[in-house]
């Protein structure tokens, strides 16, 4: 049986994740009501969890996110109760009632009240607490809603666990915000409803300050003109005009000795940004792949992969390497 390699931190700064999970058997079953429900839920349990939700793109059968987990913090009891209003906005006759006796509990530090807290502490800032609770909460309401049972989900999610301020988070971010153009849905990824990037451009502030961390600008006026550039200097502007660059004639450029810009070979090696499980600086890397043999026992066969040379790589390297025929 394959053993799942899933990364976690190694420090107690702010992780970023990508994530990536898809409906069973690929199945295109949502439309624009079910996406509306499945972002709503990610941000109701994004506030929860005291996560951020960067960007995201929300497609029929699967879905990307760009996750920030900070740094772990004291939670006071007011805002574990506030998250909690926030994950049960109408809560039941019974959950009400035991919320009361909870509150008051909770000045004087009772048994259930102490109970309560450590349970919720648990899903606070943790990306795979964030993932079940969005996954689950999202299949009841599906099935409900669209009359059926089971499984909604294909598999486990997939994360690559992204070194903070390296290069590949604006690429990683723009391929996001990019999936419904590469789906020939738009032209236009601020056309797209169900995205981080076409979510800033409407006003959502909460969308604005996720794009203006992954640029690093101060404003949202600063922000949207780097991230729209990058974004259409990579991928949109070239299938405007119908042009894709190959993979034979990117093979020939690497054979010949050719140096590519960074975001043309993370364009041409979307693969890079899915399923590398770490990437990062080498010593990023290294840290990562020793907390996970500290933490599993498991020997984990594999260290640092150097990523072709077919560019400057920025000193960027990946715990996983990928086969030589997977382009994609």
């Amino acid at each position: 049986m394959r053993t799942a390699l899933i990364m976690f931190p190694t420090s107690e700064g702010d992780s970023l994740y990508h994530l990536m999970t898809r409906t069973v058997n690929g199945e295109f079953l949502f439309d624009d009501t079910d996406k509306e429900m499945l972002r709503k839920i990610i941000i109701q349990v994004a506030d929860y969890c005291g996560v951020d939700a960067l960007t995201y793109a929300l497609l029929c059968n699967h879905l990307h996110l760009l996750l920030m987990i900070f740094r772990a913090a004291p939670v006071a009891d007011a805002e574990l109760l506030r998250r909690y209003g926030v994950l049960y906005p109408t809560p039941t006759k019974y959950q009400a009632a035991r919320l009361e006796v909870i509150q008051a509990q909770l000045e004087t530090n009772g048994p259930e009240a102490v109970a309560w807290r450590q349970r919720q502490l648990r899903l606070m800032g943790d990306v795979s607490s964030f993932m079940k609770l969005v996954k689950q909460r999202f299949t009841i309401w599906y099935n409900r809603t669209h009359h059926r049972f089971g499984t909604l989900w294909a598999e486990r999610y997939k994360s690559v666990l992204l070194e903070n301020d390296a290069p590949a988070i604006l690429p990683t971010a723009v391929y996001i915000d990019l999936n419904a153009v590469r789906a020939g849905i738009v032209e236009d990824p601020k056309d797209y409803h169900f995205c981080g990037y076409a979510a800033a451009v409407a006003g959502d502030l909460r969308a604005q300050r996720g794009i203006m961390a992954i640029t690093r600008c101060a404003t949202w006026a600063d922000a949207q003109a780097v991230y729209r550039q990058v974004m259409f200097g990579t991928a949109a502007g070239a299938r405007e005009h119908g042009k894709v660059l190959s993979v034979e004639a990117f093979e020939k450029v690497a054979k010949e000795g050719g140096k590519l810009p960074l975001a043309t070979v993370l364009r041409c090696r979307l693969r890079y940004l899915t399923a590398t499980a770490v990437l990062g600086s080498r010593l990023f890397v290294e840290a990562q792949l020793a907390a996970y043999r500290r933490n599993t026992g498991l020997r984990l066969n594999r260290g640092p992969r150097p990523l072709p040379g077919f560019t400057d790589w920025k000193g960027l390297v990946a715990l996983r390497g990928l086969r030589r025929r997977a382009f994609t």
